[in-house]
């Protein structure tokens, strides 16, 4: 054979395995893969879509409308207070603690209780258990276990009511006002503004009932705390009128401690004049007696004194005068003895006056003495009488504290009491209707477009993300791509899908010789050029054709590949699959032709095994009968020199054998021939299965020349899996003529 196929372009080299793309290109590649999964499976994504939002339009036309109704309150938080009561009252009016609060008292069960009461919808079918609606379901659930609404209780039911009301009531406070809205849903709009209505005007109500409740208690607490205050009133006052009659004080505080501490100034000044004068006496004594051993006159207290003063100068003259007498007169002169006399007698009278000034010192010293102990006693009897005042002060100053704080506590209830007992008729109200609830003209649920459109979306991601993981869970070989990567085999050519058109009249064993020019022809001739370029020098090749399970279109493959190689080899197809032989039936071979059994068995010569396939230049060796154990003839001697004889008759020899996966009879044959070529369906089988099959060969040294990926959808690949095989395009842009053929 010549090249003439290559050079016309009908093969090309198989690529190797391209190289690990760098990491940053593995997220475009990965998003690619996902697109291709989605173009791939989008028939089914969209029907599981579209199930999905025609099921939940189904689901939400069945679903009973609820329509939802909103009344607005207002909180007043700057109330008006007439009366000081907020100790009675929880007015804490403008704190954000108490706008919350008042939230919550809205969903309180005294007010739902007053609504229900009013409403009487505990006779209303919607809320009532024992008017409830059942289905199918609860239908036969209620016959095998009777009747269990009719024996709820009143407390059952009234608990049943209560928690279909809270589910449909909402209490929405304002967080940049003291608005707060309340909502309430229902299968009746008109009930459900009458509700929400209801809900506000019960909840203001219920406010003023609980504050003219706690002005009651609060006036009944009030009064019988001012009883017993009244009588301690009147008890601390009567314990201190009688300590003052007992102690005889009229006004201690008045002019009794005033006059009091006057006297004690009065006598202490007193007391510091009477010690002065004390101590000059005394004083005045110690001089005198100090002088009483020498000259008595030289003492100061003495000498000072006037009269001493006055008899010393009388005294002074008397001796003047007898000084004066002498010089003139004589001893015995009478002038001179009456100077003498007058001198004699001066000097007594100064020393009497002398005695009598110390006499006066001495008494002045007693009297001082004496005056100044009766003051100290007088200012003692002050003080005790001033520290006994102050200790019974003591004592009244408790007593009129204690008459003072009760008279006090008892005014301050007493003036609570009349404004609590006032308040009653002057409350203001802790909330006001702003906006009341209408009847909704809309559902508020179920909003039957955007449950639609969101279920949409869902069922639209949902159906995506199980396509790509049924792509992930899918271990099949769909591309040229997966052989190469998954199994680590290089691709000697791809078989298209094979259709009826395709097919004709002559079936797929034919097809080559049907069909030259169609796309599998020339997918037979890339794997034809493919195993000629593999061993060039090897002019006798046995090529043993194989596959992991039977329905992998081996055989078809090794008879249109035996066709076209005996267009220009001498070739000869052997049919090993002795188990379930195919090719008689395909290729219309003469009933009861013998084959490879009965000539490895010795009973028949090769010229009665072989046939030729009309219209074509290929010989056939097929099975023959079916032997007990077709591995005992594949590992006999006589096979072996049987394909070495054929080898050396035949330029190629094909040689069909059976699946690995199968039986053993492929690696017998794999082991004889020169190369092998392995089948694998596109879309069918596992890699993991195909893996294992080409483990077996390599085990028994095979010579794999690649992997044929039959039955693949090109047009598919193309377009889903980037297989830019050119085969579409190649068919319809070039079509075999004779204007061609030149």
């Amino acid at each position: 054979m010549s090249f003439k196929d290559v050079e016309q372009g009908y093969w090309t080299p198989t690529p190797s395995p391209a190289p690990a793309a760098p990491e940053e290109a593995e997220g475009p590649s990965q998003m690619l893969e996902f697109w291709r999964s989605i173009q791939r499976n989008k028939w089914s994504i969209l029907g599981l879509t579209g199930l999905i939002v025609v099921v939940t339009a189904v689901l939400v036309s069945l679903q009973t409308p609820i329509y939802r109704s909103t009344a607005t309150i207002m909180i007043e938080s700057g109330k008006t207070k007439v009366l000081s009561v907020d100790e009675v009252y929880s007015s804490s009016g403008g704190t954000r603690e108490n706008f919350l609060t008042q939230a919550e008292l809205i969903r309180s069960r005294d007010v739902a209780l007053r609504v229900i009461d009013k409403l009487k919808l505990m006779e209303n079918p919607e809320f009532d258990p024992r008017q409830a609606k059942t289905g199918f379901l609860g239908g036969i659930i209620g016959s095998m276990g009777g009747d269990g609404a009719n024996k709820l209780t009143d407390e059952d039911v009234e608990n049943a009511v209560l928690g279909a009301f809270f589910n449909r009531l909402k209490v929405e406070p304002s967080r940049s006002s003291q608005l707060i809205k309340v909502s309430f849903e229902s299968e009746n709009r008109q009930l459900a503004a009458q509700v929400a209505n209801t809900v506000a005007e019960a909840f203001i109500q219920a406010d003023l009932d609980t504050r003219f409740k706690m002005t009651q208690q609060a006036g009944q607490w009030l009064n019988s705390r001012l009883a017993s205050l009244r009588e301690k009133l009147d008890a601390s006052e009567r314990a201190l009128q009688s300590y003052r009659e007992r102690e005889g004080i009229l006004d201690v505080k008045g002019d009794a401690l005033t006059g009091t501490v006057k006297q004690l100034e009065d006598v202490t000044s007193r007391l510091v004049e009477a010690r002065v004068r004390r101590m000059e006496a005394e004083h005045n004594l110690e001089q005198v007696r100090a002088a009483k051993s020498g000259n008595i006159e030289a003492a100061p207290a003495i000498a000072r004194n006037p009269l001493v003063i006055k008899a010393k100068e009388l005294e002074a003259e008397a001796e003047k005068r007898l000084a004066e007498m002498s010089q003139r007169y004589g001893p015995d002169h009478p002038k001179r003895s009456v100077a003498e006399a007058e001198l004699k007698a001066a000097k007594d009278n100064a020393r009497r006056q002398v005695e009598t000034v110390t006499s006066t010192i001495n008494k002045e010293y007693e009297v001082a003495r004496a005056a100044e102990r009766s003051i100290e006693g007088v200012l003692g009897a002050a003080r005790g009488n001033i520290q006994g005042i102050n200790r019974k002060e003591i004592q009244l100053s408790q007593l009129e504290r204690e008459v003072s704080a009760n008279r006090q506590l008892y005014q301050m209830f007493l003036n609570r009491f009349k404004e609590t007992s006032s308040a009653g008729d002057m409350q203001s109200l802790t909330a006001r209707v702003v906006e009341e609830a209408v009847p909704s003209q809309v559902p508020a649920r179920p909003v039957r477009g955007q449950i639609i459109g969101v279920a949409g979306v869902l069922g639209l991601l949902l159906s995506i993300v199980l396509a790509l993981l049924m792509d992930r869970l899918d271990n099949t070989l769909k591309t040229s791509s997966d052989v190469e990567t998954k199994l680590k085999q290089p691709v000697l050519t791809t078989l298209p899908v094979l259709t009826s058109k395709m097919l004709g009249t002559g079936g797929a064993a034919r097809l080559y010789l049907d069909e030259p020019h169609g796309v599998f022809s020339e997918s037979i001739r890339t794997a034809r050029t493919g195993v000629m370029l593999s061993a060039v020098d090897d002019a006798h090749k046995v090529i043993a054709v194989t596959s992991s399970i039977p329905g992998e279109g081996k055989s078809t493959f090794a008879i249109n590949l035996a066709l076209a190689h005996a267009q220009t080899k001498k070739t000869i197809l052997l049919e090993a699959d002795m188990r379930k032989p195919t090719a008689a039936k395909y290729l219309n071979l003469p009933a009861g032709q013998k084959g490879l059994s009965e000539l490895v068995a010795g009973d028949v010569p090769i010229s009665e095994c072989t046939c030729r396939v009309e219209g074509s230049d290929l010989v056939v060796m097929p099975a023959g009968q079916i032997p007990p154990n077709p591995l005992e003839l594949l590992l006999s001697r006589r096979f072996k020199d049987l394909l070495a004889r054929l080898r050396e008759q035949y330029e190629v020899v094909v040689v069909d054998t059976p699946p690995v996966q199968a039986v053993s009879d492929a690696v017998v044959v794999s082991a004889l021939a020169s190369e092998v070529a392995y089948v694998v369906k596109a879309d069918e089988t596992p890699y993991q299965l195909a893996r294992s099959g080409l483990k077996r060969l390599q085990a028994a040294d095979a010579n794999l020349i690649g992997v044929v990926l039959n039955h693949l959808d090109f047009k598919k690949a193309e377009r889903y899996y980037g297989e830019h095989g050119g085969y579409g395009k190649y068919g319809k842009n070039y079509q075999y003529g004779t204007e061609n053929r030149a």
